[in-house]
């Protein structure tokens, strides 16, 4: 079948199924800057509908046949829209083309001089918005498409110039298959979305074909620590760069923290040293995710003075180890993380961080990958002084593959008896909470569900009492 093309010179009537999605409401965004009639739907509301119906975009919640009554010319849709959907089979019946999101977003970079995808299993977020604000103190005028809210830009979503197009690359059913990025950064590669993926070499053999996408004078941004790299970079004859270990082009020295567990560095290029950077945001691993920003500046030919100055600019994203607030002297802490590389590294972050105990209240997501990864959740949340595992929230699935949270508390107890505790419920974990913690204590609400409820809601039983008082 044919590729369906939009003319971006031509504006028309486009409807997105999905459009709450981050990345969704992001692009619906771009198109109405541009001209077009944007309109669309979601199963619920959310943040991001409510922020679009501001913009005008007619929203409708919940995804009915009729919601297609009014002329459209595009229909685009999310990874998780499936042919039964009965607005899907609408679009078919009426014969409106249809887009994939990521088909949608690979065509629209081919608009731009120049086009930049963020890659890995994980620190996309963070080293997209760090990307982000070198770019704009380097005056680039970006257009950006973020997978979290960046407080520089207001949101996700950023229209810029034609220019510089940034945005993050997920490898989740391929989909970044369907970009075509003249500079591309691999951050890592590791075992996840295992409901698509059949295991790691199949992962791998994604990220050589994303590779594979680039022109002949295309850049790449690797890190060494990958295992065997250099079969994933393939006969790639383009300009390819490494960052991580002292045998890269770009790595770190004498790596310190601050009393909020920030991490200042020297960056080395290729043996000598650049301006130290001191970053706002906590943990070694953002010192790599900073490392790999800073790479794909320098091949853009950014002044090294011009990405330090962006780099220490950052303070976080939304949900990456964002400081909700203090609940009785202990203070709460939100973040993402939800594969176990990212956990260990958010919770070895948090050593750095000041606390007496550590508490991390803990969401699986998806059966999936719980199921998959099981004995990596145990040894990875064993780096918290005690654990609180919520119920694993189902996302996109419904079989449970015979998998619970109590199946990731078992897993930690086994090698630390009482560490980790299974609650039925929020407002157990949070009854529970009340008790326990004491001033000066760090909760540390993590999953990429809707665990962050947990804290918001001790918080607005600290605003209660304080009333109350």
């Amino acid at each position: 079948m044919d590729t369906v093309s939009i003319d971006f010179k031509k504006p028309c009537r486009v409807y997105f199924m999905g459009i709450g999605g981050v990345s969704m409401s992001g692009l619906a965004e771009i198109l109405q800057k541009e001209g077009f009639s944007v309109s669309g739907s979601d199963a619920k509301e959310s943040e991001f509908t409510e922020h679009l119906k501001t913009r005008g975009i007619r929203i409708y919640i919940g995804q009915r046949a009729e919601n297609l009554s009014s002329p459209v010319d595009y229909v685009i849709y999310t990874a998780a829209i499936h042919p039964d959907n009965p607005e899907f089979r609408e679009a078919k019946r009426q014969g409106i083309p249809m887009l994939s999101r990521a088909e949608l977003l690979g065509q629209l970079m081919r608009c731009y001089g120049e086009s930049i995808a963020v890659s890995g299993t994980h620190g996309k977020t963070t080293t997209t918005s760090m990307l982000s604000l070198i770019l704009l103190a380097a005056k680039k005028d970006p257009t950006i498409s973020l997978g979290g809210n960046l407080d520089a830009i207001g949101g996700n979503i950023r229209v810029g110039g034609s220019e510089t197009f940034l945005l993050e690359a997920c490898e989740y059913t391929n989909s970044f298959l369907s970009f075509f990025p003249t500079l591309e950064v691999i951050l890592n590669i590791e075992a996840d979305h295992l409901d698509f993926f059949k295991d790691i070499n199949d992962i791998r053999c994604s990220f050589r074909r994303f590779v594979r996408r680039m022109p002949e004078n295309g850049s790449l941004v690797i890190d060494n620590r990958i295992r065997d790299y250099r079969e994933i970079v393939g006969d790639f004859k383009g300009k390819v760069v490494t960052v991580g270990t002292e045998a890269a082009d770009y790595y770190p020295t004498d790596i310190r923290f601050d009393e909020r567990g920030n991490a200042a560095f020297t960056p080395t290029e290729h043996g000598k040293a650049l301006p130290r950077i001191q970053l706002c945001v906590p943990g070694e691993h953002n010192v790599y995710n900073a490392l790999a920003a800073l790479a794909a500046c320098r091949l853009l030919g950014i002044p090294a003075e011009t990405v330090r100055e962006g780099l220490e600019a950052y303070r976080g994203t939304e949900r990456r180890f964002e400081k909700k607030g203090e609940y009785r002297g202990a203070v709460i802490v939100d973040d993402y993380a939800h594969h176990p590389q990212e956990i260990a590294a958010t919770l070895k972050a948090a050593k750095n961080y000041p606390h007496k105990a550590l508490w991390c209240v803990f969401q699986p997501h998806t059966y999936t990958r719980t199921k998959a990864l099981l004995p990596d959740f145990g040894k990875a949340l064993e780096g918290a002084d005690h654990v609180l595992l919520a119920d694993i929230y189902a996302a996109r699935e419904t079989d449970t593959l015979g998998i619970s949270s109590r199946d990731v508390a078992e897993a930690i107890n086994a090698d630390q008896p009482g560490k980790a505790r299974y609650f039925g419920s929020f407002g157990e974990i949070e009854d529970y909470l009340d008790k326990v913690t004491e001033p000066g204590d760090l909760v540390l609400t993590m999953g990429a569900g809707d665990i962050f409820r947990v804290g918001e809601e001790l918080l607005e039983r600290a605003k209660t009492a304080d009333v109350k008082k």
